[in-house]
C-alpha cells in the first residue's frame, strides 16, 4: 500500500496497441499513405509528392509545400494519437475544410516501415525533425518507456513537411500502387485546375505507367457533358457535346419528372433537401469510329475509365470514399445500362463528380470513413444525381430515336428513288419483248426483297422479345438478390435459432428438414439470379479469344447447386490440356451451353421415375471444337426434329420456344453447325455443336 500511496497510478499501453490502432485498424497501405496526403491538404499545400522506392531504396517519401509545423504543433498535435485540433467548421487559410482525422490513419502509414523520419518547417521558423524507431517501441514493456526527441535545425525559409518511411515491412505491389494512383488523382478535386487546387503526384520508376495515369485525363474527349446543380433545393442542368456546344437545358421541374415513378412509390419532395451541390458527368462513346480522327488512342481512354470511371463524391473539395471506387456502383449505372444499353453509360464509359458545399455537416460521414451515414439528406443527394442521369438518358434516347427515324425515312425515300430510276431505265428499252422480260424480273426481285424485309422484321421482333425477357429477368434478379432472397435467408436463420433454443427436443425430428429445404431453395434461387446478372455482363460480349472448355466448366459450377436441388446428376468429360480456342465472345458460348442445359432441364418435366442425368462432353476433331449434350429425358417426340429450331416450337407447356432458336442462330454466327438426335446415348435428346477452332492452348 505504501508504494501505491507514494506513486501516481495511471493507465499505460503495451506496444501491441500501436499495431492494433495502426495497421490492424487500417490494413491497406494506400489508405494509410492517403492520410499523410490529407495532412498535406489540411496544411494548405498546393503540391504533395509520394515517391515509391526512390533510386531502388526500400523507402517511401511523402513531401509537401504546406505551411509546416512548429515544435509545439509537433509535440502537442502531431505526436498525440486520437486527438485533433482540426475543426470542420473552421476553414484553412485557403478556404479548405480540414479532413478532421484523429491521427490513427497517420499512425498506420508511419508503421508501414520499421523507421519513420519526419522533418517540418514553417516559412519563418527553424526546421524540426522527429525520428520514430518502431523496433524500440516493440521491445519496450509500455509505449511511454520510449522517449521521442524533437531535434531542431536551422531555418530553410521554405515551408513544408517531408516524411521518410524506411525498411518497409511489406513491398508495395502493383495492386497497392494502382489503388494509390487512383486515390491520389481522386483525393483532391482532379476534375478542375482552379487556383490553389491541391495536386498530389506519384513518382515511381517501377510503376511509371500508373504515375502517368495520375497526370493524364481525357475530359475533352467526352461525347456528352452533363452539368447539373442544386442551389437552395432547386436544380437546373445542361448537356453539352464534345465541342462544348450546349445541346439541351432543363430547369427544376423537368429534372424532377425525368424519372418515371410507379403509383406505389412514395411521393418525393418538390425540392432537394441537400446543401448546394454541383454534378458534372462525362459520357464517352468508346468506338473505333468515334476515335478515328481524335488525337488520343481509344485504348488509353478505355484504360483510364476502367481505372477511374464511376461517380465520385467530394465534400468541401475533399473526396469521400468509397463512392466511385472500383466495384462501387452506388448509382446503379451498370444495372441501368443493362436495362437500356443504347442511352445509358456504365462505370467503364463514364466518369462523374458530385461536389457538395457542406459547411453545416448536413452529410455526416461514418466514423470508419466508409461513406456517409444514410440520412434523408444522403437519399436526396442520390435522388438528385439519379434524376439528372435519367434526364440525360431521356435526351439521348430522343436524339437516338430522331436519328433512327431519319434513317428510316431516308432509306425508304432512297429505295423509292432507286426503284423509280430502275423502272425509268426499263421504260427506255426499245425492244418491247426485252422490256417486258426485264420488268417481270424486276417485279420478282422487288417481291423477294419485300419478303426478305418481312422476315427481318419478324427476326427483329423476336429478339426484341428476347431482350425484354432478359431485361425483366435481370431486373428481378438484381432486386431479389439484394432484398427478397436476403430477407428470406435472414428470417430462415432466425427461425432456426429460435426453434433450436425453444424446442431443442423437437427441432431435429420435426423442423430441421423443413428449414434445410428452405435454405436449399434460397441457394437455388441465388444461383439463378447470379447466373442471370452474369449473363448480361457487357464485358462478356466483347469479341476476342475464348476457350470454350473453360466456359462449359464455369457454367457447370454456377448451375451445380440448382441442379443438385432438383436431383439432376451432371456428368462431364472436359479436357484439361490442349484445349481449343476460337474467336467469339463469352456471351455467345454461354448462350449456347446455358440454353442446351435449360432444354434438358425442361425435358425432365415430361418424365418421372427415371434418373435425371445430363452429360456434357467436349473434344477437338479436325480443327473443330465439338460439344455433345445428352440427357435422360424422353427425347424429341411428337415434333419433327427439324422444327425444334423454329421460334415458338416447344414441347413444354407454357414454354417460349426460343432457347433452341438462340442456339441455332448463335452457332451460325460463329460459322458452326448444330445437329440433334431425337434419342441419344442416355435415351433423351442428343445435341452436337461444332465450331471452328483457331488453335490449341497447351496448359
Amino acid at each position: 500500500m505504501d508504494d501505491v500511496e507514494d506513486s501516481t497510478p495511471r493507465i499505460r499501453f503495451a506496444p501491441s496497441i500501436l499495431k492494433r490502432l495502426g495497421e490492424e485498424l487500417n490494413p491497406n497501405i494506400d489508405q494509410g499513405l492517403l492520410e499523410l496526403v490529407k495532412n498535406a491538404y489540411d496544411a494548405d499545400a498546393l503540391h504533395c509528392t509520394i515517391e515509391l522506392n526512390p533510386d531502388g531504396t526500400d523507402c517511401i517519401i511523402i513531401q509537401d509545400d504546406g505551411r509546416g509545423m512548429s515544435a509545439d504543433e509537433i509535440i502537442n498535435g502531431w505526436l498525440i494519437l486520437g486527438a485533433s485540433a482540426k475543426r470542420s467548421s473552421e476553414r484553412t487559410h485557403l478556404g479548405r475544410v480540414p479532413a478532421g482525422n484523429k491521427g490513427l490513419g497517420r499512425l498506420a502509414a508511419l508503421r508501414i516501415g520499421h523507421r519513420a523520419v519526419m522533418t517540418s518547417a514553417t516559412a519563418t521558423g527553424p526546421a524540426f525533425t522527429v525520428n520514430l524507431d518502431w523496433d524500440l517501441f516493440d521491445k519496450a514493456s509500455t509505449v511511454d518507456e520510449v522517449s521521442v526527441d524533437v531535434q531542431q535545425s536551422r531555418a530553410t525559409g521554405t515551408p513544408g513537411t517531408r516524411i521518410e518511411i524506411h525498411n518497409l515491412r511489406h513491398p508495395i505491389g502493383r495492386i497497392e500502387a494502382r489503388r494509390l494512383a487512383r486515390a491520389l488523382v481522386l483525393l483532391a478535386d482532379p476534375f478542375s485546375d482552379t487556383p490553389n487546387s491541391f495536386q498530389p503526384t506519384l513518382l515511381s520508376a517501377e510503376y511509371a505507367d500508373l504515375a502517368e495515369q495520375v497526370a493524364h485525363r481525357y475530359f475533352d474527349q467526352a461525347d456528352f457533358h452533363l452539368s447539373a446543380e442544386v442551389k437552395d433545393g432547386r436544380a437546373r442542368a445542361t448537356i453539352s457535346d464534345w465541342r462544348g456546344n450546349v445541346l439541351w437545358t432543363a430547369e427544376h421541374e423537368e429534372i424532377l419528372r425525368a424519372r418515371p415513378r410507379s403509383e406505389t412509390e412514395p411521393a418525393q419532395a418538390t425540392t432537394y433537401q441537400i446543401p448546394n451541390t454541383f454534378f458534372d458527368f462525362w459520357v464517352f462513346i468508346l468506338s473505333q469510329e468515334t476515335f478515328s480522327s481524335r488525337p488520343v488512342q481509344l485504348s488509353a481512354v478505355r484504360e483510364w475509365l476502367q481505372s477511374f470511371g464511376g461517380v465520385h463524391v467530394y465534400v468541401n473539395d475533399l473526396r469521400v470514399a468509397p463512392y466511385g471506387n472500383a466495384g462501387n456502383d452506388w448509382l446503379d449505372l451498370n444495372l441501368s445500362r443493362a436495362r437500356s444499353p443504347e442511352d445509358r453509360p456504365s462505370t467503364n464509359t463514364a466518369i462523374g463528380r458530385l461536389r457538395v458545399e457542406d459547411d453545416k455537416d448536413a452529410l455526416p460521414q461514418k466514423t470508419d470513413r466508409t461513406g456517409f451515414i444514410e440520412t434523408g439528406a444522403f437519399d436526396d443527394l442520390r435522388r438528385f444525381a439519379t434524376d439528372a442521369l435519367d434526364w440525360l438518358a431521356r435526351k439521348r434516347r430522343e436524339l437516338s430515336e430522331a436519328r433512327r427515324q431519319q434513317k428510316r425515312e431516308d432509306a425508304a425515300r432512297n429505295a423509292r428513288a432507286s426503284s423509280e430510276a430502275v423502272r425509268n431505265q426499263i421504260r427506255n428499252i426499245a425492244d418491247e419483248g426485252k422490256r417486258l422480260e426485264v420488268e417481270k424480273a424486276f417485279d420478282s426481285y422487288e417481291r423477294s426483297r419485300d419478303q426478305e424485309n418481312e422476315t427481318l422484321r419478324r427476326e427483329i421482333q423476336l429478339y426484341r422479345t428476347l431482350s425484354t425477357a432478359g431485361i425483366t429477368a435481370a431486373t428481378f434478379a438484381h432486386e431479389s438478390t439484394g432484398n427478397s432472397l436476403k430477407r428470406i435467408s435472414i428470417l430462415s436463420n432466425a427461425m432456426k435459432g429460435m426453434l433450436e433454443r425453444d424446442v431443442p427436443e423437437l427441432y431435429q425430428s420435426k423442423y430441421a428438414s423443413v428449414i434445410s429445404r428452405v435454405g436449399s431453395a434460397v441457394e437455388s434461387l441465388n444461383v439463378l439470379t447470379s447466373a442471370t446478372t452474369s449473363l448480361i455482363n457487357q464485358d462478356k460480349r466483347r469479341i476476342g479469344r475464348v476457350i470454350p472448355d473453360q466456359i462449359v466448366l464455369n457454367i457447370i459450377d454456377v448451375f451445380e447447386p440448382f441442379l443438385r436441388g432438383r436431383d439432376v446428376l451432371v456428368a462431364s468429360e472436359i479436357p484439361t490440356t490442349r484445349r481449343p480456342f476460337l474467336r467469339g465472345s463469352e456471351a455467345a458460348l454461354e448462350s449456347i451451353v446455358t440454353n442446351l442445359l435449360n432444354n434438358s432441364l425442361s425435358s425432365f418435366e415430361r418424365t418421372s421415375g427415371v434418373e435425371r442425368k445430363i452429360q456434357l462432353r467436349t473434344a477437338s476433331e479436325n480443327g473443330n471444337w465439338i460439344l455433345h449434350v445428352d440427357d435422360s429425358g424422353p427425347g424429341i417426340t411428337d415434333i419433327d426434329p427439324e422444327e425444334i429450331w423454329q421460334a415458338g416450337v416447344t414441347q413444354r407447356p407454357g414454354g417460349t420456344g426460343l432457347g433452341l432458336t438462340i442456339v441455332r442462330d448463335t452457332v451460325l454466327d460463329l460459322n458452326g453447325t448444330v445437329e440433334v438426335q431425337p434419342h441419344g446415348e442416355l435415351g433423351g435428346a442428343q445435341f452436337t455443336v461444332s465450331l471452328p477452332a483457331l488453335g490449341v492452348v497447351n496448359d
